[in-house]
């Protein structure tokens, strides 16, 4: 079985120091957070960033401060920055960061209800102009999808050019408008990607360590921070990000699977360096 490369979602858009006063905002905080998860034992930092003020932004500007911070402290780290970026956002405000110099960039596969009037918007032409734009870079997509139907597009539209094997997948699951976080929704999932593809789980909130469980099993990888979840335990505040790597990390160790470093993680996710 493969070693397992854990990516950590170090901050999100959403998250705030009012839910966890560890969520990082600044730069300095930014590099605090992927220094702690590369540390326990991340080798992918999903990285958004904020303005100081906890205000998400896609400049590319700030991404840059935050790129070159990390990589100033833990030059191997895969940096594998967002294109989500938050509710509202342009697609060519999205897509700034893949204007840098970066290995890996997350592309969402589908639009989803994120409860309330918010609707994370990614129409099929969208998806077409992110994938091609990843594909002129040279930056290897990580395929993010909250439902099966996601899964089906991305493959639709890899068979027309736009997307380029081999394909790594992040099921993002338990997310309010995807799918749910439950061991028959992740045995859907993990059997509606091709053979050869890879892929990491993402659980949100209480399904993260059941998922990460799952993912260490089936062979496949794990995503977890501060993004998806603040909890080390039910009402118990994570520390750091590396806190909730460290779990991934000794659930990992007693399930008798090895965690890759970032050459190992490159290897695997054939980026090439």
């Amino acid at each position: 079985m493969e070693k397992l490369i854990i990516t950590a979602a170090i901050c999100g858009a959403e998250v705030t120091k009012e839910h966890n006063p560890a969520v990082p905002y600044t730069v300095a905080e930014i590099v605090r957070e992927a220094k702690s998860a590369y540390d326990a034992g991340a080798s992918v930092i999903h990285l958004h960033v904020r303005h100081d003020n906890g205000t998400p932004t896609q400049d590319k500007a700030r991404f840059k401060e935050c790129i070159d911070a990390i990589k100033a402290l833990i030059p191997d780290v895969i940096i594998m920055p967002s294109t989500g970026g938050s509710v509202g956002m342009t697609n060519d405000e999205r897509l700034q960061p893949t204007e840098l110099d970066i290995e890996m960039a997350t592309l969402d596969c589908g639009t989803c209800n994120f409860g309330g009037d918010d609707i994370f918007e990614n129409s099929e032409n969208t998806i077409k102009y992110f994938g091609k734009r990843m594909i002129e870079r040279g930056i290897k997509p990580e395929l993010e999808v909250f439902d099966k139907s996601m899964i089906d597009m991305a493959l639709r539209l890899a068979k027309k050019g736009f997307i380029l094997p081999p394909f790594h997948f992040d099921f993002v699951m338990g997310v309010n408008g995807g799918i749910d976080g439950t061991l028959r929704d992740f045995t859907f999932m993990r059997g509606s990607i091709p053979e050869g593809a890879t892929y990491t789980v993402a659980g949100i909130g209480r399904y993260e360590f059941p998922l990460a469980v799952a993912a260490i099993i089936d062979g496949g990888h794990v995503r977890v921070g501060f993004e998806d979840n603040i909890f080390i335990s039910k009402g118990v505040l994570a520390k750091s990000n590396g806190e909730l790597v460290e779990k991934v990390v000794r659930l990992a160790k007693e399930l008798g699977r090895e965690i890759a470093n970032p050459q190992e993680a490159r290897k695997i996710l054939s980026i090439k360096n």
